[in-house]
This record gives structure tokens, sequence and C-alpha cells, in this order.
């Protein structure tokens, strides 16, 4: 096991890697904690040193165009509403649908922890046994997670860390739980803010460490322990690199928010205005303001006037710069820009060229996705087999992430039309031959195309007796030369 200075220090070291360090700037831009937030505005005094500037306008508005980036990629990775895990064996596919199918949490739970890949460079499943004897599986954040790679240990075992907040006090003191597992066994620890990490007693007649599945057989008050065998931690990648969908267009987000906030700025700012005052008599600057907000009146010495000045404010500039902005985010960030409305004529070509970035980002997301999957269903299979006595693989099981998006239902309409006109052709024709040479040598190509199955409609015809047949060949022969296919496909 790891001792308790060794767990510390892959806690400290992991809190200290750039790679983690990039990885929470992702998780601040996701919920919109900009840059933008910790602006200021400087200006050199009189005596030529640098002062901040608290009078000016600095408003601060983000603009989470990354939470929409990484929400669009994962809702369109997964927008499959089928199953998403697939088998041809019936009584394997129930299975399956157990684990996978069958509600809505796992795929709350991939979800979850695809989102933290995209956000953060990396997501976390996590394996458990659930009340019902099953694994289940859970997201867990990515920024908690340690590995412990076996040849850096002191016992060369692999262990994964896992450190969470499990309750702060009214001080805003935080006490952490520490998890620390390997392939059998879990260790419990406790660690206060910034203090020591010390191994928890056992309660409740639970051991420290424990197995990994702790159950009871019946009425029988014996504990029984599993462990399973594995390390239940399941990594999502983002990339190869595990870097954050935010670093292509970070700067591009950045600008888009000073730029944003300073229009803001200039037009908070244009509503107050210059004073220009020629001949003042006054001796003081201070006197001549308070004189204007309050009074409302001042003086000036003979020859003197009051002129009130607005400054223009550069509107168009900074337009164009946010109209430039807000498009190469949608393109470097390689998202679908629903505002995008074109010139009326939306075709399910022009969606789907709209979408071929955000297709490409999600293939290679899938990729990643499709590796994590497969070590997760290896060890259902495993678990399926030893509760079944049987011996599934994953070849017989496959993973089904089509996408969906929206469509021109007026373009559907005509494809759908053709298509039916093109099958009508194709019956028609076979028809017309069956009528010369027999129904025998055109079965197999009707069948196909009506989509039947040749072995069921053989024994129909076997049943049938030859009067019958001659009738339905002679409805048959006469809807195939109606233009509209009606007859024909209701004889069929």
């Amino acid at each position: 096991m790891l001792h308790i200075g060794e767990i510390q220090t892959l806690l400290n070291t992991a809190y200290g890697d750039p790679q983690k360090a990039q990885a929470r700037i992702g998780r601040q831009y996701y919920h919109a904690r900009h840059a933008i937030q910790n602006y200021r505005l400087f200006y050199y005094d009189a005596h030529g040193e640098l002062q901040e500037d608290k009078t000016r306008s600095n408003i601060k508005i983000s603009h989470p165009f990354f939470t929409e980036l990484a929400d669009q990629e994962v809702q369109y990775l997964l927008s499959n509403r089928d199953r998403i895990v697939v088998a041809e064996d019936e009584q394997l596919q129930k299975e399956l649908d157990s684990y996978f199918n069958e509600n809505d949490r796992f795929r709350a739970e991939l979800a979850d922890a695809c989102t933290d890949a995209v956000v953060c460079g990396w997501g976390w499943l996590y394996a458990y046994m659930n009340a019902d004897g099953r694994l289940a599986f859970q997201c867990a954040d990515a920024l908690s997670v340690v590995e412990a790679d076996g040849r850096y240990t002191s016992d060369g075992r692999d262990y994964v860390l896992y450190r969470y907040p499990q309750r702060t006090d009214m001080y805003g003191h935080t006490v952490y739980k520490v998890l620390v597992m390997d392939d059998t066994q879990t260790w419990t620890y406790t660690q206060p803010d910034s203090g020591t990490i010390t191994l928890d007693e056992p309660e409740n007649g639970l051991p420290n460490p424990r197995p990994h599945v702790l159950y009871k057989k019946g009425n029988s008050d014996d504990t029984y322990f599993e462990g399973l065998g594995f390390l239940p931690w399941f990594r999502i990648d983002n990339n190869r690199e595990r870097v954050s969908g935010l670093q292509p267009v970070k700067s591009l987000i950045d600008d888009y928010d000073l730029m944003s906030c300073g229009l803001s700025n200039n037009l908070q700012d244009a509503a107050e205005y210059l004073v220009v005052v020629s001949g003042y008599g006054g001796t003081d600057m201070t006197e001549l303001m308070q004189n204007l907000k309050t009074k409302k009146v001042i003086g000036t010495a003979d020859g003197g006037g009051v002129e009130m000045k607005t400054v223009a404010v550069p509107y168009e500039a900074r337009k164009v710069k946010l109209e430039l902005d807000k498009e190469n985010i949608y393109q470097f960030g390689m998202g679908f820009d629903a505002s995008q409305v074109g010139d009326g004529n939306i075709t399910n070509v022009v969606i789907k060229s709209r979408y071929a970035l955000l297709d490409i980002k999600c293939d290679k997301l899938e990729t990643h996705l499709r590796q994590t999957m497969g070590g997760i269903l290896d060890v259902v299979l495993e678990r399926i087999n030893q509760e079944r006595g049987t011996a599934y693989t994953r070849a017989d099981v496959r993973m089904d992430f089509t996408r969906t998006c929206i469509t021109n239902e007026s373009d559907n309409a005509a494809i759908e039309s053709t298509e039916a006109a093109t099958t009508q052709t194709k019956i028609n024709t076979l028809l017309a031959a069956a009528a010369q040479v027999g129904i025998d040598p055109v079965l197999p190509q009707l069948c196909k195309v009506l989509e039947l199955d040749e072995t069921d409609v053989q024994k129909a015809i076997e049943q049938a007796d030859s009067a019958q047949l001659d009738s339905l060949m002679q409805q048959l022969e006469e809807g195939a030369t109606d233009d509209t296919g009606t007859e024909a496909d209701h004889a069929v």
C-alpha cells in the first residue's frame, strides 16, 4: 500500500501540474469566469507614477462562447436517442440494456464525463456495484482524480487517488476525503484544509481498507466481500495531448470580451461630457464641478464661457471587430453558429455544410470515447459471462454513436418521394419480368426490393393454392400499369 507521505506527495504534485492548471482555466471559462473579470484600468499621474483609474467605466461581461462550443460537441456526439450499445443476440441485448440503455442514468454520467473531457482535456467514469448487484458507472470530477503509475510507487502497484470535499464548516474550512484504490480494495483517508492526511478508523464494522464490494446473502449476518479484479476507473481523453478544447479559441474569446466591454465602456463614458471653461474666475476646479452638479451655475471672468463637449464612440470599428472575432471563434472552435440565417435557401446540403467542422471535432472525440467504452464493455461482458455462464466477447457487440441534426422537412419529403418512385419502378419492372419468365426467378429480387424475408414468402407461396396465386399475379400485373403505384402496393 501507499504510505501517507507518498499520498501527500502525489496530491501536491498533481495540483501543481501545468496540465491541471490549464484544465482549471478550461473549467473557469466553461462557467463563464473569464480573464475579463480581472481587467483593470491604469494611468500615469502628474509625477509619472502608474495609478489605477477607478473613476472610468470598467464594465466586465463574460461572453460564454466556450460553454456553447463544449455543450454542442457533447450533445451532438451523444444525440443518438436509441441504443448506444447494440448486440445481435437477443439475450445479450437484454443484458446490455440493463447496464446501458434501460434508463438515462448511464447516458447522463457519460455526458458529464465527456463534458469534462472537452472542458478539462480528460474525464473519468468510476465503476461500482449498485444495490441490484450490477456494475454501475458514475462521473468523477476530472480535477480531483490522480493516477499513480506502478513504475513510480513504492510497492510497484497501480493506484488511483480521488480527493473530494466532504464538508465545510461555518468558518469556510473544508475537510476532504481521500480514496486510494487498487484492483482489489480501497483505503479511505481524511485531510483538513492544508492539514495532514490520516487513515480513517473502521466504522460500522466495515474494515479500512475495504474490498470493492461488500454484501450479505439472505438473512445471514455474515458479510461477504469481493474484489473487482481491476482498477474501477475509466478515462476519456479529449485528444492525444489531453488538452482542453478551450486552447484554440481562448485568445479570441478574450479579445471579444475586451472589444465588447470596451464598447460598453465607451457608451457609458459618452453619457458624460467634457466641460470646456474659458476665463474661469474661480480658483479651484473642485469648486467648479461642485457648482455644476449642485447649483447648475458657475461664474466666469469677462469674455469667458462654458461649452459642453461629448466624445464620439468608435461604434462601427468595434462592431466589425466583434463580428470578425465571433466568426473566428466558431471557425477555429469548430462549432455550429446557430445565429446564421443565410439567404433563406436552407437545404439539407447547406445544413450539413454548417455542421462539417462540428462533425470533424466529434469524430476525434468519438475515437477516444470508443476506446474508453471498449474497456467498459470488457468488464461488463466478463460480468455477464460469470453470471450467465456465457462466452460473449466484444466482437458480439457494437457501439452506435450515430449523430442526428436538424433537417429541412421539404427536402426530406422530396427525397422520400423520389425513393418511393424508384422503388415502384423496380417493382413494376420485376412484375413485368415475372409475367414472362414466372415468379420463381424474380422472387429473390422482389423480396429484396420490398424488404421481405424470402423464406417466409416462399412458405406462403407453397401454402397458397394455384387460384390464389393466379389472382395475386393478375392484381400485381394490373397494379404495375398504375402510375401512382397504389394498386400494386395494396396487392403486395
